[in-house]
């Protein structure tokens, strides 16, 4: 009888000790956002760019400034480093000089209120666009024809400056130097031919919105259709005109 009331006793002392054990292995058997009190979840990480004025009318600002530029284009503002950028208040972006609306932009940004100050984003403008290249070898001097091209697709930011977007850029010049195939046809690499020549005699016209008046005139230098010519009169009056064809400029009022 006493060896079965020690044992009882010893039981009893253990229970406290067991309970605790259990009720601790239910709570980490729990999963994590359980454990938190009043029903919480993990918080949200914050967005690494909040909402931000500047962010937008950098945004318009860099759109507009594409505008004129062929092809699709994309604009991605990047976010401040370190997190929220100060309050701007009032943003006037502007680009710096030299600065470009293509590829990665440094785009200034004038911040208004009391104390002004000057914010500078940094953003990457992609323009999707069709280019051409030379088909063939192309030897100085020679013309160059819509069978000489061939399109291509590419970022305008990763090609040459002032590349062909355009085949009427291309037909009809003649190569300025040589050209390898398969090279970006560049405008400073073609030269229109001459349609009108130092001391050709040309028909002059002035237009206006209710008038035209002709004349002729002595042409002072060469220039292609299109291109810009000095033009010495019959009174001896030196004009500035646009080539029309190979016997017409014209001056615009």
């Amino acid at each position: 009888m006493r060896a079965l009331f020690r044992a009882l006793l010893r039981a009893t002392r253990l229970l406290p000790a067991l309970a605790l054990a259990l009720a601790g292995a239910h709570v980490a058997a729990q999963p994590a956002g359980a454990r938190a009190g009043n029903g919480a979840t993990p918080a949200t990480p914050a967005t690494p760019f909040p909402d931000d004025p500047v962010r937008s009318a950098v945004e318009q600002f860099l759109a507009r400034q594409s505008a004129g530029l062929p092809g699709k284009v994309s604009i991605q503002v990047v976010p401040p480093s370190g997190g929220r950028a100060p309050e701007c208040e009032a943003p006037d972006p502007f680009l710096p000089p030299g600065g470009s609306p293509w590829g990665r932009v440094t785009v200034g940004v004038r911040c208004g209120g009391e104390r002004p100050w000057i914010r500078y984003v940094q953003a990457r403008v992609g323009v999707l666009t069709d280019y051409y290249v030379a088909a063939r070898a192309i030897a100085p001097g020679e013309p160059i024809g819509s069978a000489d091209l061939q399109v291509r697709q590419g970022d305008l930011a990763m090609l040459p400056r002032a590349v062909v977007t355009d085949p009427a850029q291309a037909n009809g010049a003649v190569a300025a130097t040589r050209i390898a195939a398969g090279s970006p046809l560049r405008a400073d690499l073609l030269k229109r031919p001459a349609a009108v020549r130092n001391g050709q005699t040309v028909s002059v016209t002035i237009e206006g919105e209710a008038f035209q008046i002709s004349s002729e005139g002595k042409v002072m230098n060469d220039a292609p259709t299109g291109g810009s010519v000095q033009v010495r009169l019959k009174n001896g009056q030196v004009v500035t005109g646009l080539v029309r064809s190979g016997d017409t400029v014209v001056l615009q009022q």
